[in-house]
């Protein structure tokens, strides 16, 4: 539905805009910059820095233009003597408690208010009296505060509430004694950083980054999540071939997310320089023997030489973690050298029975955030799917939207949910029959609700106008998500679009499945196969024992490496060019910000390499531009695609992934319904996951983080706040306070 547009005056120039919007912004969008601090677009607004300041015809005195929405006819007027005069007024106001020490701030250079006092306000100080100084203290492992900096805008609180729903971080005592802190002064919460993100000034500092150099030095490469499937765009600021930090501050990046990142994504980024990463081809001569470094000309002979054997059948497994281009070029090494269809992703599960029977479009973050009603069907997304948890919350605090929660477990989200249905444990294979075929009283006893909450979110669903989102969780059988799959079009209308959503486990699941559609399990492919060529690493890597020779392209030594025969260093996603396609079907973006560290290389030019080595030329010329090609000519959904289509993070594009007419499930719910009749239900699982116990579990990656170790062991308070965490704590597997310590024990961490 178009919106309806009104005319607005602007310093005399007619310009035209959307009915209702926020008047900061319509003036932003035609190039009159107005200065503000607690203004945030989409938040609820705060009008305390009284920055924004404008004067609107036929109202008496100046007014806050973060909190006016714009209607016909209206006149307004953004410079004059007057409002510089007031602008000027409440920037000293504003640094009348802050301290004017810039050079040794953490923020320094990238200052909002740092920028707008230089741009807006007076160029001397006239209060002299002795400033409100506190001492920089810690509010987490990776949350750092120097209250004294605070100017109260209240972003961190607000982003805290209605991003998050946590409330951590609040606002005590009142007038000129405000502070931003929390509840005992230590932040339990998920970390996410965004609190960080939106501090106009160096209020919230990012602990892991904290002290390490000036953002003037860094150079900054726009990439994309490396973990969530959600496809957030960050920036890379990297000094040399040293990654330092990741931000989505918009003054770098316009992706998708805006400025919104998990705790994984902006912090767990130091396996990009671990010292443990794998610096050189390794060998394993003998089965049980000792891995010993060689050359890479070596390395690809001896591989070559042992693939090529008469007995050997080759299997290749691709992590859903690898790039596309590394994917798809996998997958040409089964097809094209080794001549064989058996190829597998090491995914929890797979995408193909949801996508096989796709009966509506994917819908994107937006349509959520702008949805009608949303259904979310198993899964957490807080905790996997951070960016689409958010825009949920944002959907219903801000647009109005109903949510439906169906679940297991009592989830946090089902705290913001309008209806929340509380299955049986082992009871989503009952729901997708209801779902997808007809509810009666004994599928509503096998899930242990009563039909008529079964009713009601029908009614919900057939009552609503507008964009009606699905998302499916990975925690339902591949059958139940196939069914749910093909009924969700079912529901559409004249007046009602129906838009679904897989909430996948990796950064490149969805990838990774339209690479390979015809994929076979894991252990189809092992079972088939005396030799492997594996990128990344597998769930349970037990299914390589007893394999005569395997090959794996990993950046740690992981219990996939163990069963190595050969292991090839692979370069991280900050040292590569490439794609990954996230859980909308958005093609993204991977930059290399970085060379590649020691002797390692990117996925697919370590599997052309091979490939070469049997006489195959995928003509790649060392260019992933040129293997996006060949996915492009390759990949119907990807048909037609360049780099250069990708380039703008705020204009993402989707592939279109084929909509099934009456897909027939006719067989699969025939398993379902056997599979509840078979297979009774549990109870309630009563009780909500604390929050991070997901995000914070300890991984080959998020291991490489010290901070990590801490939250994943309950992020204890230490006990000085003004002390570095890590330096307060042992952590050997476990985290111990630290007693008494000699003075050769302070290096205990090893914060490479």
């Amino acid at each position: 539905m178009a919106t309806e547009k009104v005319k607005v005056t602007i310093n005399g120039m007619e310009v035209e805009a959307d009915k209702g919007a926020v008047l900061i912004d319509v003036c932003k969008e035609n190039a009159e910059n107005i200065p503000s601090f607690c203004y945030y677009k989409d938040l609820e607004p705060q009008a305390s820095c009284r920055m924004c300041l404008v004067r609107i015809e036929k109202m008496p005195k100046l007014q806050t233009s973060c909190t006016i929405k714009v209607t016909d006819g209206m006149q307004v007027t953004t410079r004059s003597a007057e409002i510089e005069k007031a602008q000027r007024a409440m920037g000293e106001f504003l640094l009348a408690n802050h301290p004017l020490d810039c050079p040794v701030c953490d923020r320094g250079g990238e200052c909002e208010l740092q920028e707008v006092i230089f741009d807006w306000g007076d160029v001397e100080e006239r209060f002299t009296e002795r400033k409100n100084a506190q001492p920089e203290k810690y509010l987490s492992p990776i949350v750092a505060n120097d209250p004294q900096r605070c100017i109260l805008c209240k972003r961190c609180t607000r982003v805290c509430d209605e991003w998050m729903g946590e409330e951590a971080i609040e606002a005590g005592n009142r007038g000129v004694n405000t502070v931003i802190g929390t509840y005992g002064g230590w932040l339990d919460c998920s970390q996410c950083g965004n609190c960080i993100e939106v501090c106009p000034t160096g209020t919230l500092l990012d602990g892991v980054y904290r002290h390490e150099t000036r953002p003037w030095e860094l150079s900054n490469t726009v990439t994309t999540d490396t973990y969530s499937s959600d496809g957030m765009q960050l920036c890379l600021g990297a000094r040399g071939d040293y990654v330092h930090r990741i931000v989505a501050r918009d003054r770098y990046v316009n992706g998708l997310n805006g400025e919104f990142l998990d705790v994984k994504a902006r912090f767990a980024h130091e396996f990009i320089n671990h010292r443990d990463r794998i610096k050189t081809p390794l060998i394993r001569y003998s089965k049980g023997g000792k891995l010993i470094p060689s050359t890479w000309d070596n390395a690809l002979n001896f591989i070559a030489k042992r693939l090529k054997t008469a007995e050997s059948k080759i299997g290749v497994i691709a992590s859903p973690r690898l790039t596309n281009e590394s994917i798809f070029t996998l997958k040409r090494f089964a097809t094209d050298v080794a001549g064989t269809d058996n190829f597998a992703i090491a995914d929890r599960y797979s995408l193909a029975p949801f996508f096989n029977n796709l009966s509506a479009p994917l819908g994107t973050h937006k349509q959520i955030r702008h949805a009608k009603t949303i259904v979310l069907i198993g899964g957490e997304p807080e905790e996997e799917q951070t960016f689409t948890g958010k825009q949920i919350r944002m959907a219903v605090r801000n647009g109005g939207a109903n949510f439906i929660v169906v679940n297991e477990r009592e989830i946090r989200l089902r705290r913001t949910a309008s209806q929340f249905i509380h299955l049986n444990r082992h009871s989503y294979d009952a729901f997708a029959v209801a779902f997808a075929d007809s509810m009666n009283s004994d599928l509503a006893d096998s899930m242990g609700i009563e039909v008529a909450e079964f009713d009601q979110m029908l009614q919900t669903i057939g009552q609503s106008e507008g964009d009606v989102m699905i998302l499916v969780g990975g925690d339902l059988s591949e059958n139940a998500q196939a069914a749910i799959a093909a009924a969700a079009g079912r529901y559409a209308s004249e007046s009602r679009n129906v838009f679904l959503q897989p909430l996948a486990p990796y950064n490149n699941s969805v990838g990774a499945r339209d690479m390979m559609p015809d994929a076979k399990s894991v252990e189809e492919v092992a079972r088939n196969s005396n030799a492997l060529l594996i990128g990344g690493s597998l769930q349970d890597p037990r299914v390589l024992e007893g394999k005569d020779f395997v090959v794996v392209q990993e950046m740690f030594e992981t219990e996939t490496t163990a069963y190595a025969d050969v292991i090839l260093p692979a370069a991280s996603f900050a040292e590569m060019d490439g794609t990954y396609t996230n859980n909308t079907g958005f093609v993204q973006r991977v930059r290399k910000a970085i060379e590649p560290q020691h002797q390692s290389k990117p996925d697919w030019m370590i599997t052309s390499l091979i490939a070469k080595e049997f006489g195959v030329d995928f003509a790649y010329n060392y260019s992933a531009t040129a293997v996006f090609k060949a996915i492009a000519d390759g990949v119907p959904a990807y048909a037609g695609l360049r780099y250069p289509d990708l380039k703008d993070e705020s204009r993402p594009v989707q592939v279109k992934h084929e909509v099934v007419q009456n897909p027939n499930v006719q067989a699969t719910l025939e398993s379902l319904k056997n599979s509840v009749a078979t297979s009774p239900s549990g109870g309630k699982d009563t009780g909500t996951p604390y929050i991070g116990h997901k995000l914070h579990r300890l991984t080959v990656m998020t291991s490489k983080t010290p901070q990590f170790h801490l939250l994943a062991h309950g992020n204890p308070k230490p006990a000085n706040l003004l002390v570095a965490p890590l330096e307060q704590f042992k952590i050997n597997g476990s985290v111990e306070p630290i007693v008494e310590m000699e003075s050769a024990e302070v290096g205990v961490l090893d914060r490479e």
